[in-house]
Formats: structure tokens, sequence, C-alpha cells
């Protein structure tokens, strides 16, 4: 059998990109927030449902760059504690960590693989909590009046890192959101991300930080900031990216739902995240059964030319660099799910055929180290 990638990132082709290119070429606006910049703000604004425009929504060179500047926008104190799930991507907490903050690890819902409101009020009780940064883990789509609820009974800011969740996951009231358009998400523009909030002041004030925190009206450094724009080549592949989106988003739906029946039949014992099943996804996550050598049967499914990859583990609390970060309360789940994450190939392209071959190899290779635990 041929060797089947984990990824394989879907970015516009060169052809499609080029008229965008030629408008930078006759504009001659590099970055900066230049025409491409606005015009794939207005483009973004228009997914991001009713009530939304561009006034609510600023690109940013990536995604950890907008998480820190959404955190630095909310005008907490130097120290403020911001509660995170223990399950996430390693950037969740550097953000955290980088804006002069305190990330403070908490569980998630061992079906649905997310920080829930309920957990997050149940973590509050276990000291003081700032802020909330939650993720929509995997593409998860979480429900944002429930975190507006919660953000206003608290009377503490949420932000959700939606990094993988562009087409799933929206803005709330006063909950705002982060993108990520890395080439291996759902959406791509090569590199690149986007923050959305419903408050045009605080798009306002992550934008001037985007911009070294400098106020041009006066052409003064107001407060401190970062070069942190998203330059006018990266929005011609993001504009390039929304004429074929619709079409994106049909393909990434039809490969999800085949995984869903084929693991179903093939490959019974792994247990998939709570979500719907209509999502447009980047990844294909499954949890191995507890107990099984991982890396037995990553080294399986290797020698059949399959690549794997264990996603978000282990638990951010056994990384060397945070194994210092408070929890709050017991992080049982997560630690549990940080040992059986197993990423399997997922992409555009991607036949049938593969995916069950992909799905019987596992479940041989879970099989075999069963019987030799």
């Amino acid at each position: 059998m041929k060797r089947i990638p984990l990824l394989v990132p879907h970015v516009p082709r060169a052809d499609n990109i080029v008229p965008y290119l030629r408008q930078i070429d006759a504009n001659r606006w590099y970055t900066n927030f230049g025409p491409l910049s606005r015009a794939f703000e207005e483009r973004l604004a228009v997914e991001c449902g009713p009530g939304f425009d561009a006034r609510h929504v600023t690109t940013v060179s990536n995604c950890t760059v907008g998480l820190e500047l959404a955190l630095q926008a909310l005008g907490l104190q130097p120290g403020a504690r911001v509660l995170i799930p223990a399950i996430t991507f390693v950037a969740t907490a550097t953000a955290v960590l980088r804006v002069g903050m305190v990330p403070v690890l908490g569980d998630v819902d061992p079906r649905r693989w997310v920080l829930t409101p309920a957990i997050a009020e149940a973590a509050c009780s276990h000291g003081r909590v700032d802020a909330i940064l939650t993720v929509s883990t995997f593409g998860f789509a979480h429900d944002a009046a429930e975190w507006d609820a919660l953000s206003e009974r608290l009377g503490i800011p949420v932000v959700i890192d939606a990094a993988g969740a562009f087409g799933n996951q929206h803005a709330g009231r006063n909950t705002d959101v982060v993108y990520s358009f890395h080439a291996t998400k759902s959406f791509a523009a090569a590199e690149g991300g986007a923050v959305v909030s419903a408050s045009p002041e605080r798009i306002e004030a992550i934008r001037r930080l985007a911009n070294f925190g400098i106020d041009t009206r006066i052409g003064q450094l107001r407060e401190v900031g970062t070069n942190g724009k998203m330059s006018e080549y990266h929005c011609a592949i993001g504009l390039a990216s929304f004429d074929a989106w619709d079409e994106t988003q049909r393909a990434r739906r039809d490969l999800h739902a085949q995984y869903l029946a084929v693991l179903a039949t093939h490959c019974p014992e792994v247990t998939l995240q709570d979500k719907s099943a209509d999502g447009v996804y980047p990844l294909m996550v499954a949890a191995l059964p507890r107990g099984v050598d991982m890396d037995a049967i990553r080294a399986a499914l290797e020698a059949d030319g399959i690549e794997t990859r264990r996603w978000y583990s282990p638990s951010l609390n056994r990384h060397p660099a945070l194994v210092d970060v408070p929890v709050a309360g017991s992080i049982a789940a997560a630690e549990d799910l940080g040992e059986r994450l197993l990423g399997l190939p997922f992409y555009i392209g991607l036949e049938e055929s593969e995916v069950v071959a992909i799905a019987r190899a596992l479940s041989s290779a879970i099989a075999l180290a069963g019987a030799t635990a």
C-alpha cells in the first residue's frame, strides 16, 4: 500500500492567487492593513453571522499573536490568572505566559474533550480566575451564548481559541474568538489569523496593539504592542481560499462523514469526540482504548505506511515547561485523554479505500497491542 501522510495542506493553487497578487502590484501596498486586508476582513465578517461587519474583525499575523493581543486588550493586570483546558495545543498556554499572565489548568469534558462552562465555573471555586480562554478543540463548536452567560454571571471575560474551528465557531455578545489560517487548517492562507469581537472598541484596540501599540492619529506609542499584522500577500491567499470555500467545506464534511461510517464499521474500538457531525474539521482524532500501548499502535501503523501523531498529548501539566503551572481541581479526564488521543490521516483527496485501510490497520494494531499487553 502506498504511504498515507497525516496531513496534506489544502491551499489555493498559484493560478488562483495571481489575480490578487496583481492587485497588490497595482496598489503597491504590501502590509499595514492594506486594501486586500480590508477586503479579507469584510469577507470574514460575512462568515461571522448577523450583526457582525468589518468593524468586528481584525486580521493578525497568526493565531498565537491573536490570542496574545486578545488577552492584552482585556485590560487585565500583570499576573492575571487565565483558566485554560489542560488538553490543548501548547500555544494556548504560551500566549497567556507571553503577555505576563498565569495559565491555570482546568479539566475537560470526557466526551466533548473541551473546557465547558460548567467545568470552568467549578474550577473557579478552587482559586482566583480573572479570565477564561477556552478552546474549540479539534474544531468543536462551543455555544457562545453559554459562555456569554457565564461571563456575565462571574463578571470575568471569555475568549475562545478557535484556531482550528473557522466555519464552526462563532463569537458571542461578549465572548471573543480567535482563528488560525495556518496551512494545515480547514481554511488556509498559508499563515495568518483573525480576531472577532462584538465590540468594535476591542477590535480597534487589538488592531492598534498589532501595530506596535501606536496611536496613528498622533503618531505616538499609546501602549506596548507587537508587530502582528497580516501581510497583503497572505490576505491574497485568504481571498483565493474564499473563492473555493463552499467546495472546501463540502469536501471536508464528506470526508468526516466517511470516517465516521468507516470507523464505526471497521474499528469500533476507538472513541470519537462528541461534536456535530456536520462541522468543517481540519483533523481526525480518535481516543484509543485504555491500557493499549500508544507507541506500539503508531509503530504498527507506520509499518503499514500510515502516518499518525499523538495529538495534544500529554496533558499540559506534564510538559517540562509547564510543570509548575497551577491546576484548578482535578484534571483527571484531561490526563486520561492525554494518553490516548491519536491523530489519523485527514486531508482533501484522501480516498475512501484509504480510509477503510486506515481503520482496518488501526483495529488490527489495537488487537495486537491488547494481546501483548
